[in-house]
């Protein structure tokens, strides 16, 4: 009974007070001693000191743990505000008073904040170096790239540091799209200048990187330093064989251009390789036709080029004899006689002997045709004023013959146009004397200049224009002799009129006799042979002999025109003074 006694009350709610009674009432039954009950209460009370003890050394460690957490949870607080670069937080709890707990719950959500926000600035960071990589890496053209997302300094997570990551990526992300557009371009580039040389584009382009395929995509091509550098000299190399193939190309067409004249070649054998001469004169940068510098191209051209060559030497005695029949017309405008027979027997004789090469004779006859074209060009002025010479006799012969005319004043068809060709023969032949006297003068200052004399078709000019002149004077002396006569005769007319009276005579007046006079090939007015004539007999037997070339060598006394029909004669002047006529 006293065991239910003592643990019923223990059933319920205990207190100290109501163990110590309890207590009590146990000593009291068993019959403690007091010596033993104060024994056994100062060790209650001790060990109660030891619980105490106990419990407010915990209470005191949980409370410097909570300090702690509470210090580190303010450096934390300020550690993040410094890496983010923030000066000031909103989520900040304003006052720091109140329990501990009450301070570490009222900045909890604010480092909670702050880590979610650092969080999500490391992402940023992290995204924004990985591509900085990435682009450094295909500059650097480093085909290994760094593994994994670049490390990123948490010590600095403020948004000025990520700008200058954005600008540094910025930048790396321009230079990245104007170094693919340069590729882009050097690539276009190479597929022109490959498609006008003809070679292969792709195992061009691809030798210098794999990924500048047409079949990969343009994120995707290389940029690197080297990438560029070998497009580069790819297009320098393929410039440099463009430009040694149009030499070549330009070079060959030259040639087959100097071989088609040479040998006549007809436009429709020439029409076959217009593709080789149409770039005759084209710079590199003009010729952009695909094919146009081929390999095949240029090596049909040299085939060509030699088939004609060969034909050349099977055909040279024609081709050399063209060429002199050039210099021998060149000879022939400018009055230069030449022995035509003995220049065509010696070309033959170099020919049939082999002795000189026939690309060094035709070489040498293009040279003589050109010193033929210089010396017809310093006597043109000359042969002008002869010809010019030479129309205003022929017209002044025509005007002797014109004066001699009793019906030149009859109203017949076409007097009319013949007095108007009179009065400008006159005037054309007023001018004869100074148009003499120019000549004189030019042509004696060509031959102190050149040291040579001036032959006009082998005979010296000075000598024709020195018979002119003297015959000239005796045609003067002619009409004055005719004009006494007829004076004589009218007087004596005049006198018999006087004896005899008026009357009809049935004869003509001498003076109507016509009579040719000055200088033409029948003779002088005294019947005297023509001094032109016995010089073109003596000193112009090769004028001739240029059959085929032209007429037989003019005279320079002008052609009697009293043939010529009125109209003819009305045709023939245009103006005040003819023009010359081109031998």
């Amino acid at each position: 009974m006293a065991e239910v006694d003592v643990q019923n009350p223990l059933l319920g709610d205990s207190t100290c007070g109501s163990l110590l009674h309890q207590l009590q009432k146990i000593w009291d039954e068993v019959g403690e001693s007091d010596e033993e009950r104060d024994k056994m209460l100062l060790q209650l009370e001790q060990e109660c000191l030891d619980v105490y003890k106990r419990k407010v050394d915990q209470a005191a460690k949980s409370r410097a743990h909570l300090l702690q957490a509470l210090a580190d949870a303010k450096l934390e607080f300020s550690t993040l505000l410094a890496s983010l670069g923030e000066k000031t937080f909103v989520g900040i709890p304003e006052k720091t008073s109140g329990t501990i707990k009450e301070q570490l719950a009222a900045i909890a959500p604010a480092l909670e904040q702050l880590w979610k926000q650092k969080e999500e600035r490391i992402k940023d960071f992290s995204d924004v170096q990985t591509q900085i990589q990435k682009i450094c890496g295909e500059i650097a053209g480093s085909s290994n790239q760094q593994a994994g997302s670049p490390k990123v300094d948490e010590s600095d997570l403020s948004l000025k540091k990520l700008s200058e990551f954005h600008d540094q990526l910025k930048e790396l992300q321009k230079e990245k799209s104007d170094r693919l557009h340069k590729v882009l371009e050097l690539v276009s580039t190479v597929h022109d200048l490959c498609a006008v040389v003809g070679i292969d584009f792709y195992s061009t382009v691809t030798e210098v990187h794999p990924s500048l395929d047409d079949a990969t995509g343009v994120g995707s091509k290389s940029i690197s330093n080297d990438t560029l550098a070998r497009l580069a000299k790819t297009v320098i190399a393929l410039k440099e064989d463009k430009k040694q193939r149009l030499k070549k190309l330009q070079e060959l067409a030259t040639q087959l251009i100097d071989l088609w004249n040479l040998m006549d070649t007809s436009e429709e054998e020439r029409s076959l390789f217009d593709h080789v001469t149409c770039n005759i004169s084209a710079s590199v940068d003009e010729v952009t036709v695909p094919g146009a510098l081929a390999l095949d191209l240029i090596e049909q051209a040299e085939v060509e080029v030699e088939r004609l060559d060969k034909l050349k030497f099977s055909r040279m005695k024609e081709i050399a004899f063209k060429r002199q029949g050039e210099l021998e017309e060149i000879f022939a405008h400018a009055h230069i006689e030449i022995n035509s027979q003995a220049a065509r027997e010696k070309i033959l004789a170099l020919i049939d002997s082999g002795s000189v090469e026939p690309s060094e004779l035709l070489a040498d006859m293009d040279n003589q045709i050109i010193k033929a074209k210089e010396e017809a060009i310093s006597r043109k002025d000359i042969l002008d004023k002869v010809e010019k010479w030479m129309s205003a006799c022929e017209e002044e012969s025509w005007l002797d013959d014109y004066n001699r005319d009793d019906n030149r004043y009859n109203a017949s068809r076409g007097a009319h146009l013949n007095l108007k060709r009179a009065e400008k023969a006159r005037v054309l032949v007023n001018k004869i004397p100074g148009l003499v006297e120019t000549l004189v003068g030019k042509t004696r200052a060509w031959e102190e200049e050149h040291g040579l004399t001036f032959a006009y078709d082998g005979v010296p000019l000075l000598a024709m224009l020195d018979e002119y002149a003297l015959l000239r004077h005796d045609r003067e002396e002619e009409k004055r002799r005719m004009r006494d006569q007829k004076k004589f005769h009218e007087q004596l007319n005049t006198e018999q009129e006087a004896i005899f009276g008026s009357r009809p005579s049935p004869a003509r007046p001498l003076s109507s006799t016509k009579k040719v006079v000055g200088p033409r090939v029948n003779g002088n007015g005294n019947g005297t042979p023509n001094r032109r004539l016995s010089l073109n007999q003596n000193g112009g037997a090769g004028a001739g002999g240029r059959s085929g070339k032209r007429d037989s060598a003019r005279p320079i006394a002008p052609l009697n025109y009293v043939a010529i029909s009125k109209e003819d004669a009305a045709s023939h002047v245009s103006g005040t003074e003819p023009a010359p006529v081109t031998p």
